[in-house]
């Protein structure tokens, strides 16, 4: 038993989750649309930091899926909170200590792709880290990130997006530590070395979970042009607004998705 987590809610552990999501800025509303049977506060689990960003709920949802668990993270810490990196992925470690096999990150990200507009979604395939930083800092954990993001699992929601006629984007995430937005020479040169997104999360998340052997995918949900691509200033409340919006899209995806991928 790891000494992390030894002092766990009865009902996080018996609740059988092989499957978690961790929903990102805005993206609550996803979780309103399931039958939840049981809340449970970050708080209440000592050793795991909560949230302090506004659109961020800090509390796990227990829910059920055609039968099968489904955990919800209901926000994330962050770096820009103070919070380091071991901090900020105690959650995944948590979801690895309660027996879940698969993590679905979500998150609020500026677009940086012409081609990728504001109010639709891009999938995961490929990431940079810019945040400076490791979870795995401190072992010589030298984990192979080459397939980060799960070919197999990319398929399942790829499949799902086409029979839903929604968009799904593919391409590459681009995480920095914030709290402050990019100047536009900074996506300039964000583009330049391959991102199509760029936000504040996830990244460390995926380190920490393909350590663990967990199976990842993740979803960035474009909330915004990044500066210097379109007039406008960036704000967190327009962020949220766009999250809550483009939320029934992810909803119908994984409402097809989710099925096919508890049961394998």
């Amino acid at each position: 038993m790891s000494a992390e987590f030894s002092i766990l809610p009865e009902a996080l552990e018996a609740f059988g989750a092989r499957t978690a999501i961790v929903l990102g800025s805005g993206l609550n509303s996803f979780a309103d649309s399931l039958d939840i049977e049981a809340a449970i506060p970050y708080d209440a689990i000592p050793g795991l930091p909560a949230s302090r960003v506004p659109g961020h709920a800090g509390a796990f949802a227990l829910a059920r899926v055609h039968g099968h668990p489904l955990l919800l993270a209901r926000g994330r810490a962050h770096l820009y909170e103070g919070w380091n990196a071991r901090e900020v992925t105690a959650g995944i470690r948590l979801l690895h200590r309660i027996g879940v096999h698969r993590v679905l990150l979500t998150n609020a990200a500026g677009t940086l792709n012409p081609a990728f507009p504001p109010g639709q979604w891009m999938m995961l395939t490929d990431h940079l880290n810019l945040t400076g930083t490791s979870p795995l800092l401190g072992v010589p954990n030298f984990i192979d990130l080459s397939d980060a993001y799960s070919a197999r699992l990319r398929e399942i929601f790829r499949q799902a997006a086409t029979e839903a006629r929604i968009p799904l984007h593919e391409g590459v995430y681009a995480s920095l530590s914030g709290p402050q937005y990019e100047t536009p020479a900074e996506v300039r040169m964000l583009r330049t070395l391959g991102a199509d997104v760029v936000g504040m999360s996830t990244v460390l998340e995926t380190i920490q979970a393909r350590a663990l052997g967990l199976e990842v995918a993740a979803f960035s949900c474009l909330t915004n042009w990044a500066a210097g691509i379109a007039d406008g200033t960036l704000s967190h409340d327009a962020v949220m607004d766009t999250g809550q919006g483009a939320a029934r899209m992810l909803i119908e995806i994984f409402d097809r998705a989710l099925p096919r991928m508890i049961a394998a």
